[in-house]
């Protein structure tokens, strides 16, 4: 029979900013906030070896992906074949150095550093303390830019466009890389946070005992957004992980507001320049992300058109229209439906990064289609904006504080008792 984690700690929704005294978490369980159904911690099986194991497996996956030929095209006789490390070769060598770095950090780079931190952090291996804690803060600050499975989902979108063309091989990298994909997701699936913190150093004592079912703020507590360790107010500097934050991020609606209108200015000429240049028999056809669209939608490739529709040109504008609207209702001046509001504000925050999709297709489309004078494709500065458009909007759902909608909630109600009691 499996055991349960004995333990009655306190936590703080990170999201609602809710007191919560967590109950006995069965092994194979998680405990998600009652109020906004967020999830707060679990009880994995084998919280060592299994995040250990998947780590392992998926850096040697990433070794065999990046030593073989990746994918291979053929059209009319001459052959064209690319490894993972030629992608960003041949945009550096186009003068788009920008773009291969972001290849380079995001479907590489991220990926392979987390998985290296996951094992060094789970396992007792004897390291500094300060380089434990450096570790562990920056895992969960660089968990959302690893990109590897949106890049594999660009590699499939090129195919289909690719295919009225000519043949694509699946080379020997390519299996090893999906695997990748695969067990780097699970072993961060397998890390928890507030366990993870646990090992690595005891949690500080609550300064007083607090009340479940009420805001932090009320009783003069905060969460660290780090470790999730519960900390007074006035204190600004988490004794555990070193973190410095506040009750709430400081000008969060102004950084959002100022991100968002950045990016707004950037999506505009990033979907009327060019993002690719096609150059058939010495003729060069440049082309946006919605001249692409209609191109697949005419050649009867419908799902693929949709896909590309939706991500790179549905998706940024509702996900900036919906950021505004959660600042909107954030600031005071929306209904008040906090609920709605934070199912939102999730699916901001999880859908943002797959519009790279597109900048990934560029990628591929741009390291194998190099046939001499029949046939080449190379990326545009169009591409750039749309990637910084992106990035911009990432790290605006970043900088809002989804809790402010929930203080609001929490105003409305005081000021409504007080009127009643009058």
């Amino acid at each position: 029979m499996c055991s349960a984690v004995k333990s009655n700690a306190w936590m703080l929704c990170p999201q609602c900013d809710l007191m919560i005294k967590l109950p006995d978490i069965p092994v194979g369980s998680r405990a998600s906030c009652p109020r906004c159904d967020t999830s707060l911690t679990a009880n994995w099986h084998e919280p060592r070896k299994r995040p250990t194991g998947y780590a392992l497996a998926a850096l040697f996956m990433l070794l065999l992906a990046n030593l073989f030929p990746f994918v291979s095209m053929k059209v009319a006789g001459l052959t064209s074949q690319i490894t993972l490390s030629q992608i960003p070769q041949v945009m550096v060598t186009e003068d788009y150095s920008s773009l291969a770095t972001l290849f380079l950090l995001f479907v590489q780079a991220v990926p392979a550093y987390c998985m290296v931190t996951i094992i060094l952090l789970v396992n007792p291996i004897p390291l500094p303390v300060r380089l434990k804690t450096g570790l562990a803060r920056s895992l969960f600050q660089l968990r959302n830019w690893g990109m590897a499975e949106i890049f594999m989902a660009g590699v499939l979108v090129s195919f289909v466009k690719l295919m009225a063309y000519g043949d694509i091989g699946l080379e020997t990298s390519f299996w090893p890389w999906v695997m990748f994909c695969l067990l780097q997701l699970r072993a961060f699936q397998c890390v928890d946070r507030r366990g993870l913190w646990d090992g690595l150093s005891p949690r500080p004592a609550t300064p007083h005992s607090p009340e479940v079912g009420i805001s932090g703020l009320e009783q003069g507590l905060r969460s660290c957004p780090c470790c999730t360790a519960i900390l007074p107010e006035a204190e600004h500097t988490c004794p555990r992980c070193g973190v410095t934050a506040q009750a709430r991020r400081k000008h969060s609606l102004q950084w959002t507001l100022a991100l968002l209108l950045t990016s707004v200015l950037l999506y505009i000429p990033a979907n009327l320049m060019p993002i690719m240049v096609t150059e058939t028999l010495g003729s060069a056809y440049p082309s946006n992300i919605m001249a692409g669209v209609i191109v697949l939608w005419a050649d009867g490739s419908y799902p693929v058109a949709l896909v590309i529709f939706i991500a790179s040109i549905m998706v940024p504008t509702l996900k900036m229209l919906a950021i505004g609207w959660l600042c909107w209702d954030a600031s005071g001046r929306g209904r008040r439906d906090s609920h709605k509001m934070h199912k939102i504000y999730e699916v901001v925050e999880f859908v943002g990064r797959w519009s790279m999709i597109d900048v990934f297709v560029i990628a591929v489309l741009s390291a194998l289609v190099r046939m001499g004078q029949l046939m080449n494709v190379y990326p545009a500065w169009g591409a750039v904006l749309f990637a910084m458009v992106v990035i911009i909007t990432m790290i605006a759902a970043m900088t809002f504080d989804p809790r402010l909608t929930w203080d609001r909630v929490r105003e409305n109600n005081m000021k409504e008792s007080r009127l009643d009691g009058n």
